[in-house]
C-alpha cells in the first residue's frame, strides 16, 4: 500500500473548505455530470453515477438538478449539444494546469478560460503541454472509520484495484479508469461505505508550494476555475507540505 498522499490531503482540505463556502453544491451537480458522460445515464448500469447520485442527493441537491445533470451528462438535454474540451496552461510558479470543459459554446468558453489563466498570474499553453506529466486513474474513496486496512487492501486487490493511499479517516483506492464502477460496486457489496468514485488525472511529478501565501494562492487559482460553469475538473501539479498545509484555514 501507499503511503501518505500529499495531493489526496490538498483535495480533501479543499473539500472542506469548498463545504464552508457553499461550492460543494456545484461539485456535486458536476460529479453527476461527469459519471453519466463516463458511464451512461442509467443508475442500475453506472455504479460511479449511482455513488454521485447519492452523494448529491446527501447534499440536498434537488431532484430536478439531478435528473438535468444526468440528461447534460449523458447527451439527452433537448436543444443543446455538448463538447468535451480541455486546456492546458500554467499557473503561479510555473505549476501544470489542466482544465476539463464540458460546453456548448467553445467560442464563449476558450476566451473566458484564456482571462483565467492571466488573472491567476498564469498563461494557457499549446495543447499537449503539459499533459504528459499526468495519468488518469479511477479513485474509488472508501470511509476508514473502524476498517481494517489489510483487509480493506485484500478486498480491493481482488477486484481489481492496483493501490491504496490512507488520508485522515479515508482510504483511496486506485484503480484503472474502466474498472471504476466494478471496483466501486464489489467495495460497497462487502459492507463498506463508498464516498466517492471518481476518474482523476493525477500528476507523475510534483511541485511544492514554498510558502502559507503561495499554497493560498495556487488554491485559490484552483478555486477561481472551478467556479466557472463550464469547467467539469481542474488538476495541478503543486503539492503543500504537511507544515505549510496545517496554516491554512
Amino acid at each position: 500500500m501507499s503511503g501518505h498522499s500529499k495531493w489526496a490531503n490538498i483535495k480533501h482540505r479543499k473539500a472542506a473548505q469548498d463545504a464552508k463556502k457553499g461550492v460543494a453544491y456545484q461539485r456535486l451537480t458536476k460529479n453527476i455530470i461527469a459519471a453519466a458522460k463516463a458511464g451512461g445515464g442509467d443508475p442500475n448500469a453506472n455504479f460511479q453515477l449511482k455513488v454521485a447520485i447519492d452523494r448529491a442527493r446527501e447534499g440536498n441537491v434537488p431532484m430536478d438538478n439531478i435528473e438535468r445533470a444526468i440528461k447534460r451528462g449523458s447527451g439527452n438535454l433537448e436543444g443543446v449539444t455538448y463538447e468535451d474540451i480541455t486546456y492546458e496552461g500554467y499557473g503561479p510558479g510555473g505549476v501544470a494546469v489542466m482544465v476539463e470543459t464540458s460546453t456548448d459554446n467553445r467560442n464563449r468558453t476558450a476566451p473566458e478560460i484564456r482571462s483565467l489563466f492571466s488573472k491567476v498570474g498564469g498563461a494557457i499553453g499549446e495543447l499537449g503541454c503539459v499533459a504528459w506529466n499526468f495519468e488518469r486513474r479511477g479513485v474509488v474513496t472508501v470511509n476508514g472509520k473502524g476498517v481494517d486496512m489489510d483487509t480493506l487492501l485484500s478486498v480491493a486487490i481482488d477486484a481489481g484495484a492496483l493501490d491504496m493511499t490512507q488520508e485522515d479517516d479515508a482510504f483511496e483506492i486506485i484503480c484503472d479508469p474502466s474498472a471504476l464502477s466494478s471496483v466501486a460496486k464489489a467495495l460497497k457489496d462487502e459492507g463498506y461505505i463508498v464516498e466517492g468514485a471518481e476518474a482523476n488525472m493525477e500528476p507523475k511529478t510534483t511541485v511544492p508550494a514554498k510558502s502559507k501565501e503561495e499554497a493560498a494562492k495556487l488554491m485559490a487559482m484552483i478555486d477561481r476555475f472551478e467556479e466557472h460553469d463550464d469547467v467539469q475538473n481542474v488538476y495541478s501539479n503543486f503539492e503543500i507540505p504537511d507544515e505549510i498545509l496545517s496554516q491554512l484555514d
